[in-house]
């Protein structure tokens, strides 16, 4: 009796003991299913989940015409995680299960990425979760890749930049550094336009580090960088870039720079150098020439300043074409030691301001301009938007050099007439042409037409000003009285195009070197056509040419590229004459030329 009771004790310790365990284990079941429930799942989560930037695509550089200068595309590495290298399981369209060999895949992958099997098989074996097929493919390699549907390859993405045309254009758009950051040029000052913002994407993994496909998860939606549209035409700032390599070469000149803009609209359509830059290899070129000259390089112009006087005299009605001064080959200014020469010697002559242009003369041009008050020809020259940056801001320009009026000494007051004393950028002078070509309004020059952005939405849209600098009457003589240096016994006559009405102005400037001037030149030719309905300014400069001084050397380079401008566009040839207009008594003179 006694032990069928101590039975019954210990099955009765042995049935609430288990019921107690029973409990014990709900409660923790209903603490593990219920209250901690969201925390454990989130842990899981954690553990199984991973997050990934998803890199935007930055927007594309065009031209006027919408060709593209430059745009990313996107580039993968070929990954594979050897610990879960297996074969993969693949089905037809009827349903038949097969089961592939990873031998097949190593063959597969190989013709893909132009590898040997010998190259792949290696890499797929060992207990790593990462061993690097091929690096930078592109999306067509990617995506055949992707169509083998193999679980344990996977990829890492690299937005790649791409200039298709080279060098055209490179010393405007800059480039982009290996990390795709902005360097140089409009790719740096643009950044806001083109840059995108990156998105993330959080997704699960299998215990085997997999990528489980359907728990892709979108944290943070993509947007990509807008497309930024230039004026320029990339056909003729590829024919200008030839044009200029070429006389670089001939000249063995530092650099040249050739400026094109529409007259009526202030639109850059070329903004060619050479050297150049091809932004695809910028270590290729030496740092000095991977900028913009024609906005960061400030240098004196020289004579194509008097083209400028000139419609100063005409504007303020302080002569007229038919007047005339006295011109000698050396001119004593008023005060000790002053004088002026001209580049060539001769008797003393009596030239209009159609013959200053025409001949170039110096002394003629201080006999004119001396009788404009220099603080009226400062203002004159500020108008014409010397001594200050352009609107357009470009990453690194030179405002050049123009001092105030009252900080003139004696020579600078007549030097500044003849483009001595001042320094001017490529862009500066073509935008103070513009000013004469456009009927005396200067019209802030446009390189960007504005940044379009995914929605369709455009932005940075140029607010472009105006300034009257002279009158359209007084524009117009001063246009005709150009034309007289292009026309036969000019010195800009190897400017001339057959059928065109065109007018100019060469010029030539000492470099400067140290303190004072060295025995290299900038030279340059700055011109319009058709003078009666100008359309285009082409401004040329060539830039120290070795053991050449003479700035007639500019002229078949500016009629080349105006030539294929006009002919690019379909400008009609001329159908006016030029007027008769006199340049003065310059017997001589008319004889050397």
């Amino acid at each position: 009796m006694g032990s069928q009771r101590s039975v019954n004790r210990r099955f009765g310790f042995f049935i609430l003991f288990t019921l107690g365990l029973v409990g014990l284990l709900g409660i923790r079941l209903v603490d593990f299913q219920v209250v901690q429930a969201a925390e454990i799942k989130e842990k899981s989560m954690e553990r199984r989940s991973v997050t990934q930037t998803l890199t935007a695509l930055r927007g594309e550089i065009q031209d006027s015409a919408g060709q593209i200068l430059a745009r990313t595309v996107f580039r993968y590495d070929v990954n594979v995680a050897p610990k879960n290298v297996a074969p993969v399981i693949r089905y037809s369209e009827d349903g038949t299960r097969t089961e592939v060999p990873v031998e097949q895949i190593a063959i597969e992958l190989a013709k893909l990425l132009g590898l040997t099997v010998s190259e792949i098989a290696p890499k797929l074996v060992g207990d790593s979760q990462y061993a690097n097929l091929a690096k930078r493919v592109d999306a067509e390699t990617y995506s055949a890749i992707r169509e083998l549907k193999v679980p344990w390859i996977y990829f890492d993405r690299f937005a790649d930049r791409l200039y298709p045309n080279g060098a055209v254009a490179g010393n405007l758009i800059g480039f982009v550094g290996a990390d795709g950051e902005p360097l140089a040029g409009l790719e740096r000052q643009y950044n806001t336009c083109l840059a995108g913002v990156d998105g993330q994407e959080t997704y699960e993994r299998s215990a085997e580090g997999v990528r489980i496909p359907a728990s892709s998860v979108m944290t943070q939606p993509i947007q990509n960088g807008g497309n930024l549209k230039l004026t320029i035409d990339s056909n003729l700032q590829f024919f200008a870039q030839q044009v200029l390599a070429d006389s670089v070469n001939d000249l063995s000149a530092d650099w040249a720079s050739a400026v094109v803009m529409e007259a009526k609209t202030g639109k850059i359509i070329v903004a060619a150098e050479a050297p150049s830059v091809d932004p695809n290899d910028p270590s290729a070129s030496k740092a000095q020439d991977r900028g913009s000259r024609i906005f960061q390089s400030a240098f004196e112009p020289g004579s194509v300043m008097k083209a400028l006087t000139v419609a100063m005299v005409l504007d303020t009605g302080t002569a007229n074409e038919k007047d005339k001064v006295k011109a000698p080959y050396s001119l004593k200014l008023d005060f000790p030691g002053g004088s002026v020469q001209d580049s060539f010697g001769h008797e003393t002559y009596y030239l209009t301001l159609g013959g200053v242009l025409r001949y170039s003369s110096n002394t003629a041009t201080v006999q004119f301009g001396r009788q404009i008050d220099k603080n009226v020809r400062y203002e004159y020259l500020k108008k014409f938007g010397f001594g200050k940056q352009t609107a357009l801001r470009f990453e690194g320009e030179s405002s050049g050099i123009l001092h105030p009026a009252d900080e003139w000494d004696k020579m600078t007051n007549y030097a500044t007439m003849f483009g001595q004393g001042i320094s001017v950028t490529g862009i500066q002078m073509a935008a103070a042409y513009q000013a004469i070509a456009n009927g005396g309004v200067k019209l802030d020059p446009v390189l960007v037409e504005g940044c379009a952005l995914e929605d369709g939405t455009v932005t940075m849209k140029p607010k472009q000003t105006s300034t009257r600098v002279l009158s359209a009457a007084k524009a117009k003589n001063t246009l005709e009285l150009m034309e007289k240096v292009v026309e036969f016994g000019g010195v800009g006559k190897n400017a001339a195009i057959p059928g065109y009405r065109v007018g100019g102005k060469t010029g030539t400037a000492q470099v400067q070197q140290g303190s004072g001037y060295g025995s290299r030149f900038a030279i340059s030719f700055y011109g319009v056509a058709p003078i009666e309905d100008p359309q285009y300014i082409v401004g040329v400069t060539i830039y120290r040419p070795v053991g050449e001084s003479n700035s007639m050397k500019t002229t078949p380079v500016f009629k080349a590229i105006m030539q294929q401008v006009l002919k690019h566009y379909r400008v009609p040839p001329s159908t006016t004459k030029s007027r008769d207009i006199p340049s003065g008594s310059f017997g001589e003179v008319e004889k050397r030329n």
